[in-house]
């Protein structure tokens, strides 16, 4: 994906940002209007490097997928084992209630009956008593000419709408090119494009697969 540059001794770009500081309210907003949402610096530079550096210590990730050898694009992933790193673990659990409040909105508006625990810990429990044991975070490797096709990530029976990605790298020195690409099926309409702009440490909240969209008609539902 783009292509890299050699490295250069990285410097940190600041204090990643404190989670009760993340208006939640303009999260809700842009994801409403536009889609998806950034938060600034969710991650330091420093956490960046580190689970980027950590990408070969194979006892950290319960499997590797090569995407060429499904028809996924080019380059590879890895999805972490339990028991998670402290840091994400901690991401996962600190994120989760803002994002039922917007997921569970977002279903009423669309009309459709599930709604989402406030507490991380209770989703969890609702999955693996439906036999979805298997944690689903992810890290990402792209080498000089990779690509990731356009996908959904939709994995068993319960489906959190909601993800959020972190960029680890550093646009412009670590790589060229590169976009985070997010697309939009609305019904009866061409299809919408956006191309999300991103730094290292930055995370996009973006829809797994439907989001509601007010028309002259009332809501209807987009597929991202």
């Amino acid at each position: 994906m783009g292509r890299r540059k050699k490295a250069r001794p990285a410097r940190s770009r600041g204090r990643q940002v404190k989670l009760d500081a993340i208006h939640w309210s303009e999260v809700g907003a842009r994801l409403d209007s536009d889609g998806c949402a950034v938060v600034r610096g969710l991650l330091d530079g420093d956490a960046c490097r580190a689970y980027a550096s950590a990408y070969d210590a194979a006892a950290r990730y319960r499997s590797r997928v090569v995407m060429e050898r499904h028809g996924f694009g080019r380059g590879e992933y890895q999805y972490f084992a339990y028991p998670l790193p402290d840091r994400l673990a901690h991401l996962r659990r600190a994120l989760y209630p803002s994002l039922a409040h917007i997921a569970n909105r977002w279903h009423a508006a669309m009309g459709m009956e599930v709604r989402f625990p406030d507490d991380h810990a209770a989703f969890i429990a609702r999955c693996h008593a439906a036999g979805q044991l298997r944690p689903t975070p992810l890290i990402l490797q792209y080498r000089e000419g990779d690509y990731n096709c356009l996908h959904q990530d939709l994995y068993g029976e319960h489906v959190f709408p909601l993800q959020v990605a972190v960029l680890l790298s550093r646009p412009g020195e670590d790589f060229n090119g590169g976009e985070f690409v997010l697309t939009e099926q609305r019904p009866r309409m061409q299809s919408r494009v956006e191309v999300v702009q991103l730094k290292q440490g930055d995370a996009v909240i973006f829809p797994v697969n439907l989001r509601p969209v007010s028309g002259a008609r009332g809501v209807y539902r987009v597929s991202m």
